[in-house]
């Protein structure tokens, strides 16, 4: 398929794409004849926006600036009592599970918030995500990975600070501006995101600054990814905040229910999401997650609330965390991106280069397809999966003939490869393991595969227009993408 660069995007004009790539992510669909949820959690006290000590929103996200993409940023401390949970049956692996609140204890955390600032961008739908801690501090890695995608379709964003390490570490970075902060641990952290979630809803006038959201939908990666298949499984069924979730990078299991000081209930060794919840979940997984965190063994069919996609040549964590903070959308990042497959950068105390596959892509999509699902109804594209042979001692992926893994979403960088890419095969001390590696083709190897430039861009452009149709790649990233391939000098 050719794409031809003379249409303009949605919302940056220097985003441009063909019509021909465009018609199978655009068709119309029925409206979703679901009963409409019912949202019950209770409802904080929201108090801000939050100013004053050194003058920054202290998280880990994205380090451009937003005025410059018509965004805003603002922040708020929620207060209430948070409940912990205890479950009333066996936690068994298929995911239905029964709690009951167990006790209450007083909170106060905050929630970052990223907005239209002219509120005819607004699409209608808030992105709330779990903040991961897993470095010690909050972060924002699915607002990094999907910034674009949220950004051009006028999503609005919060992050909540949902876990003790966060808040701790949040009012340690500033004691003046947070010294309000007050979290009862870990057990109270469900309910936190709860009414982090009832509070878009209730306290849109303040938390939003007048917005009125349509949808609220729930996003985590990696450790907030097993908080939310806990969350799922377990309180989504009581309280029904929110109207779908994206999870990203999960293991073999969930979080623990409660942990200590309240009484320990952890989850079962393999944990799969429950099938009858109220609410679609669209789980994106890495090669990492399948092998070195053991998903394979609960990976599911796909249901009508379930879509699971596994993307080939990607990492639990890749080189786009850290070229992603700066990504402004202007479209540099994806020749940036396509450089690093042939000059990959390293980690320190890592011993090979770092994973610089194109995960980010499909997670742009994945924001997409899981909202036009709880918007309309149309579910997001079936993905086959990753490949694995099973008849070894330990589960191993099949590969192509340059190293690659078969099966799974394909992306340029698989399918038109200038590297071999794994999110397996890292040493090193700490999380060096998450970050897999890229091994960089030599460049005879490159000449051979590709005598001449012009064969390399139509070949990444197919690759690219294939992505598109089979429901994994958006338009505007496809233009990138095609961009990045005729700036680049690989071929010949």
């Amino acid at each position: 398929m050719h794409i031809d660069l003379t249409g303009a995007a949605r919302v940056r004009p220097h985003l441009l794409v063909a019509a021909a790539l465009i018609f199978p992510l655009l068709l119309g669909a029925p409206a979703s004849d679901a009963d409409p949820i019912a949202h019950t959690a209770a409802s904080p006290t929201v108090t801000g926006p939050v100013t004053g000590g050194k003058g920054a929103v202290v998280l880990a996200g994205t380090a451009f600036d937003l005025g410059s993409v018509g965004y805003t940023q603002s922040e708020f401390f929620l207060s209430g009592n948070a409940e912990s949970y205890v479950p009333t049956a066996p936690l068994d692996s298929d995911g239905r599970w029964q709690v009951t609140p167990a006790g209450t204890a007083p909170y106060t955390t905050r929630v970052v918030v990223n907005r239209p600032a002219d509120p005819a961008d607004f699409n209608g739908t808030v992105v709330v995500e779990w903040l991961n801690v897993t470095g010690g501090v909050d972060a924002a890695p699915e607002w990094i990975y999907t910034h674009n995608e949220l950004i051009r379709e006028g999503y609005a964003w919060v992050g909540v600070s949902a876990q003790a390490t966060g808040v701790t570490a949040t009012e340690t970075a500033d004691p003046v501006r947070y010294a309000a902060l007050s979290h009862p641990g870990d057990s109270y952290s469900y309910d936190i995101f709860s009414q982090a979630g009832q509070a878009v809803r209730d306290s849109a006038a303040t938390v939003l600054d007048g917005l009125r959201p349509r949808t609220v939908l729930a996003n985590g990666e990696s450790q907030s990814a097993f908080r939310l298949t806990t969350y799922i499984n377990a309180i989504q069924p009581l309280v029904s905040v929110y109207d779908g979730f994206l999870v990203h990078s999960r293991r073999d299991t969930g979080a623990p229910l409660s942990q200590a000081p309240q009484e320990d209930v952890p989850a079962p060794a393999v944990v799969r999401f429950r099938t009858d919840t109220d609410a679609p979940v669209l789980a994106v997984q890495t090669e990492t997650d399948v092998i070195a965190l053991g998903s394979l063994a609960a990976r599911q069919d796909d249901t009508s609330r379930l879509r699971l996609w596994e993307v080939a040549g990607t990492a639990h964590a890749d080189a786009y965390i850290g070229l992603g903070a700066g990504d402004d959308g202007s479209g540099a990042a994806g020749l940036l991106g396509l450089n690093a497959l042939l000059s990959p950068p390293t980690r320190p105390g890592c011993g090979s280069p770092i994973n610089t596959g194109q995960a980010h892509y499909v997670l742009d999509t994945a924001e997409f397809a899981l909202n036009r699902w709880v918007t309309t109804g149309v579910p997001p594209a079936r993905a086959p999966r990753l490949q694995v042979d099973t008849s070894g001692s330990a589960p191993a992926f099949v590969l192509d003939a340059h190293g690659n893994v078969e099966g799974g979403i394909r992306t340029p960088s698989v399918d038109t490869p200038v590297a071999k890419l794994s999110g397996l095969g890292q040493s090193g001390a700490s999380f060096c393991f998450l970050f897999g590696t890229t091994t960089p083709f030599t460049a005879e190897k490159l000449t051979a595969l590709y005598p001449t430039h012009a064969a390399f861009v139509r070949q990444w452009t197919a690759a690219t227009a294939q992505g598109v149709g089979a429901g994994f790649l958006r338009p505007a990233d496809a233009a990138e993408l095609v961009g990045a391939a005729r700036q680049s000098g690989i071929g010949g």
